[in-house]
């Protein structure tokens, strides 16, 4: 059986490898605090868009993604610490995979919205 390509599905893996690697970079450099909650934040976006492949209707779709947006806003912050901090570290390309699944999350929303409407 052959799937069709999800490209949320595929950035939200993507991003989430790259960031368990960041982590445990933060983690190597005693940075536990920021690499647990940006760990938890940032992986909980995949596994939430994951969930809502299966949701039980439109607005249980559009519930799951909001979780989704939801953490992705709290992974930014985490990731805007990281980059104005003095003495962490940061990874611009990591930022920029996450602004891109940011994007296709409220475009998502949006376009979900959308189809309610007609």
């Amino acid at each position: 059986m052959e799937y069709k390509k999800n490209i949320v599905l595929d950035k939200s893996i993507e991003f989430s490898l790259e960031l368990i690697d960041f982590c445990e970079r933060l983690r190597t450099e005693k940075k536990f605090v920021i690499a647990d909650q940006l760990l938890r934040s940032g992986t909980s976006i995949g596994a939430n868009v994951h969930e809502a492949q299966n949701s039980e209707s439109k607005l249980d779709f559009i519930h799951k993604i909001k979780i989704a947006l939801k953490e992705f806003e709290e992974t930014k912050y985490w990731m805007t610490l990281c980059e104005k901090s003095q003495r962490y570290p940061y990874e611009e390309g990591l930022k920029t995979k996450l602004d891109e699944l940011g994007l296709i999350l409220y475009k998502i929303i949006s376009t979900s919205k959308n189809s309610l409407k007609k």
